[in-house]
């Protein structure tokens, strides 16, 4: 499948059983939910889907899941995070076999790579698979930034194709999509910043929270891509507060405590992670509850 890179893509939660194995069942239904709701597409092993604490088979597990159970409806995009050049390109490899349809590709994991070595990274990754790759720019969080001039460079492979901007700085919004045109895709990729992105020109959005709020997530995106700013200021004010939990160290356990109470879906995270708990769960929980009352307010 083509992907469009266009809508909210949420970077889907991977459902956990207490003994912390995969939830299977609960993956599925997580799924469908989305796409009942409108989604554009799935991102399975972003952060959010705590990739980096998965084994090799839960994630392949993951994939498949995915694969069978989106069955073409929508783009699944696996993430790629991996400490390693040649595990990052053979798990491209793998991830193509099993009928992914694009890869959101991480910088190697653990190591802050200069610019010619990010790019060399990068490289190997995208020659490893036929994949369109978005690439995922997060310097606070991986010390590593895809500038402008580095991402000149990287598209030198032809199936680079997007970004996932999350420097939290919106001129680079601007800066990309002034330099490379319909060359690249900038998608979103902080929640609390996607209608300013928007108004920037972006189409697509990678989000956390769109998981416990897909409907409305959809329809703000939708909103400022048909210019009723009047509208969208008014449900980007409502699902703010909820937004901001997705921009912090913990924001999984944000998300999945936030989709528990909506859905019933567990909270559990895998370890070295632990769920919320007293002050900081309350919270949460109090900011997920204002936020559905301020969406009934507005119809939702």
């Amino acid at each position: 499948m083509s992907i469009q890179w266009k809508g909210v893509f949420p970077a889907v939660t991977t459902k956990l059983k207490p003994d912390f194995s995969l939830d299977v069942d609960a993956i599925r239904q997580g799924l469908e939910r989305l796409i009942a709701n409108g989604v554009g597409g799935v991102v399975m092993m972003g952060m959010v889907g705590e990739n980096a604490q998965l084994s090799p088979d839960e994630k392949l597990t993951v994939l498949r899941t995915a694969v069978e159970t989106v069955r073409g409806r929508v783009p699944v995009v696996s993430g790629v995070a991996e400490t390693g050049t040649a595990r990052a390109a053979v798990f491209a490899q793998e991830a193509a076999k099993i009928g992914v349809d694009g890869l959101m590709v991480f910088p190697g994991l653990t190591y802050k790579s200069d610019d010619r070595e990010t790019i060399a990274f990068y490289r190997s990754v995208a020659q490893a698979s036929p994949l369109p790759i978005l690439l995922y720019n997060n310097p606070r969080g991986y010390g590593v930034d895809l500038t402008p001039d580095v991402v000149a460079e990287l598209l030198r492979e032809p199936t680079i194709v997007a970004i996932k901007e999350e420097s939290y700085d919106t001129t680079r919004v601007t800066d990309l999509i002034t330099r490379f045109g319909d060359r690249l895709a900038v998608v979103c990729g902080v929640d609390d910043l996607v209608l300013e992105s928007a108004a920037l020109g972006v189409t697509a959005w990678v989000s956390g929270m769109a998981n416990a709020v897909p409907k409305a997530s959809v329809d703000l995106l939708r909103l400022a891509a048909e210019g009723d700013f009047v509208r969208a200021r008014k449900l980007y004010a409502a699902l703010t507060p909820l937004f901001h939990l997705d921009t912090v160290v913990k924001l999984v356990q944000h998300i999945k405590l936030a989709e528990h109470l909506i859905t019933g879906s567990a909270e559990t995270v895998k370890p070295p992670r632990l769920d919320l708990a007293g002050a900081e769960r309350e919270r949460t929980l109090a900011i997920t509850r204002q936020t559905l009352a301020d969406l009934s307010a507005l119809g939702y």
